[in-house]
């Protein structure tokens, strides 16, 4: 049996030179669905794994409670040093807590086609780089306290317009130089950075909006949250850093993930029909070669089995294809989605997706035909013109 359905498959490729342009419906319509496919799904990647890389499991977040986001949180300036103090967070070398109070803003920009964006000014107290040892200054300096300036990360530089040293934040209380580049590898490469306390009094606010703490352990969460809970003059939430951001991901990437799925299953039926009309063409041309072969022993299953692996073939041909255009186009390359910047990232798992998509349409579209195929009486095939 298997022979059998070597020696047809054999037979099908190699005369596919004279059926390639009916058989490149497959191909393009495959490759065109997979690649918007991967396209769309590059930046829910994209995004996703920039919140996921700013979480730190050994970090927890403190908001206000009932606060989904750091910037509806608000925490007063008295409820402040309760929440440092608490038991479970780590201590630096002077023995001081290792917590930083910390704001999140949007702030206008342009993008570098000229259109009106905004991006997300965070605020660091003393502890901001400290409790982050993926933060690394790339060029100029740090920001001073007390000073009205700003860092910008490298994600903000690629995206948005006049964010180079020397450079202007326009504040409320007017321009705040731009004075040095960081990097985190994380959500926060989007996002430009000022001193807490300054930008607190230039925007006369008298709240943070979170606290960031490092744990002495990752299991200190539980003492920690304990702390908080049960003191009736804090009423807050507390986070594990992590899955704060994983919940962040999930709540900005899930409409995206859904208008993609969408949108590749009505080009995914396209390519179906497709598909169906490219193998019925094939089966028909290929009509009186199919019957000798039944004539001369062939069982009907390795002519079936042949069809669906054409199918399969030419679809994962053309997936490969437009995913190979996706990750040229877009890997790697950033964007901005609402406040958000991210590295658009066509990953091998996506790739994977898109073959997997392929497959399952090959299928589908070549079953019906193969059946056809094993079906028609051997008489009535060798008639045929």
């Amino acid at each position: 049996m298997i022979r059998q359905i070597f020696i047809v498959a054999a037979l099908n490729f190699r005369s596919l030179p004279q059926r390639f342009w009916t058989s490149m419906v497959i191909v393009v319509g495959l490759g065109a669905t997979i690649g918007v496919l991967l396209s769309m799904m590059s930046m829910t990647t994209g995004i996703s794994r920039a919140y996921l890389n700013a979480g730190d499991p050994g970090r927890a977040i403190v908001v206000s409670l009932g606060a989904e986001t750091e910037g509806n949180s608000s925490i007063s300036r008295a409820t402040a040093p309760l929440i440092i103090d608490a038991p479970g967070i780590a201590k630096d070398t002077d023995g001081k807590p290792l917590a930083d109070r910390a704001l999140n803003m949007g702030v206008p920009v342009l993008r570098a086609n000229g259109t009106k964006a905004y991006t997300t000014m965070r605020g660091f107290g003393p502890k901001g780089a400290a409790l982050r040892p993926e933060f690394h200054l790339l060029q100029g300096r740090m920001f001073q306290a007390g000073k009205r300036e700003m860092i910008v990360g490298v994600g903000t530089q690629s995206v948005f317009q006049h964010m180079k040293i020397g450079d202007s934040i326009i504040m409320p209380d007017g321009p705040w130089p731009i004075v040095g580049v960081y990097s985190t590898g994380d959500i926060l490469d989007g996002q430009i950075i000022g001193d807490t306390e300054t930008v607190l009094n230039a925007l006369h606010k008298q709240a943070y909006n979170s606290i960031l703490v490092r744990l002495t352990q990752p299991d200190s969460l539980a003492t920690f949250k304990r702390a908080m809970t049960t003191n009736p003059a804090i009423s807050v939430t507390v986070t594990r850093h992590s899955d704060w951001y994983k919940k962040i991901a999930d709540q900005s990437t899930t409409g995206l993930i859904i208008i993609a799925y969408v949108v590749g299953a009505v080009m995914a039926i396209g390519a179906l029909f497709g598909c169906l009309n490219t193998m019925y063409a094939a089966v028909s041309a290929r009509g009186r070669e199919i019957a000798t072969l039944r004539a001369l022993g062939f069982s009907a299953f390795p002519v079936a089995v042949s069809v669906i692996l054409e199918a399969v073939v030419l679809a994962v041909s053309g997936a490969l294809i437009g995913a190979a255009i996706a990750w040229f186009l877009y890997d790697g390359k950033r964007d901005a989605f609402g406040n958000t910047v991210f590295v658009l990232t066509v990953s091998p798992g996506l790739v994977a997706l898109g073959v997997a998509w392929a497959v399952v349409v090959a299928l589908l579209g070549g079953l019906a035909p193969s059946i056809h195929a094993a079906r028609r009486p051997v008489v009535e095939a060798l008639r045929a013109t």
